[in-house]
């Protein structure tokens, strides 16, 4: 069994080892990852990639079910078609689902109950992030909505890995996580990030999110993450949890920048988008 003051080195070994290249994915994570780098060919073209994503059923769901959702489809007109789908998402959007689908495989099949419990609190917490920064990119920071998607999707991504090891480490999801977040997470985090080889630009928001300085206004995607982390009413299983309630602190802060009512206004209209993305997202 791993000892709390062992966990630490626990986590360098395996950012050490994820460097060197040796990034372990479980086999579902695999067939997402190749389908992203699909996508991120150039040359795909839009005919394509709905045939590469028919081919992964779980993926083909969620597109049908996000295009269909409040905050791509205003019309209100349903959606059946993979290749309707793709086109009003666009690829952005479907690059970040194929990444959603990567992160949130990345655990690998639970062996027991505790490691499934961590895994399903972890993916529901992503999954309202991104979806809160899409709506905070739109309403406060006015950084691109995508991308604020795309790094509340990855923001844990780091610890989605570190569960599909825990099965190596017996021991590893005992007691709290504050070896974690005092260097595992930016340390095996970080190094993933790397091996996906994700845009030079969302690396280095991350490593401003992983300082944890909220600016005041907020203005980055940085400040836009880290505000969608604060407010977000799902915990992260990874996280030290405030006995007030979440974001109550920074909603204060962010009250005396913005007024009280503006933001109020903003988070109610923002309220069924989260919702629906919310729900589109939880592979």
């Amino acid at each position: 069994m791993i000892k709390q003051t062992s966990k630490r080195e626990v986590f360098e070994e395996i950012a050490k080892q994820v460097a060197q290249g040796d990034l372990m994915f479980p086999t579902g994570a695999q067939v997402a990852l190749n389908l992203r780098r699909a996508l991120d060919d150039p040359e795909c073209h839009i005919l394509t990639a709905a045939k590469l994503i028919q081919a992964e059923p779980l993926l083909s769901a969620r597109v049908i079910e996000i295009s269909n959702s409040v905050a791509f489809n205003r019309s209100g007109r349903e959606i059946t078609d993979v290749h309707v789908a793709v086109s009003l998402l666009g690829f952005t959007t479907i690059r970040s689902l194929a990444m959603a689908l990567v992160t949130r495989q990345m655990a690998g099949q639970s062996k027991t109950r505790e490691h499934q419990e961590v895994v399903d609190r972890l993916w529901e917490h992503s999954a309202h992030v991104a979806s809160l920064a899409r709506a905070i990119a739109r309403h406060v920071t006015h950084v691109d909505q995508e991308t604020a998607l795309f790094a509340g999707i990855i923001h844990e991504i780091g610890g989605f890995y570190m569960l599909s090891r825990s099965e190596e480490y017996p021991g590893l999801l005992e007691d709290d996580f504050s070896e974690w977040l005092e260097g595992g997470e930016v340390a095996v985090g970080r190094q993933v990030l790397i091996r996906l080889k994700v845009p030079q630009s969302v690396l280095a928001m991350m490593e401003s999110f992983w300082d944890g300085f909220l600016a005041m206004p907020p203005v980055t995607l940085a400040d836009t993450l880290l505000l969608a982390e604060e407010l977000a009413t799902v915990p992260s299983p990874l996280h030290r949890v405030d006995s007030k309630s979440p974001g109550s602190e920074l909603r204060a802060s962010i009250e005396m920048v913005i007024g009280e009512e503006t933001l109020t206004l903003i988070l109610a209209e923002a309220a069924e988008e989260i919702e629906s993305l919310t729900r589109a997202l939880k592979f």
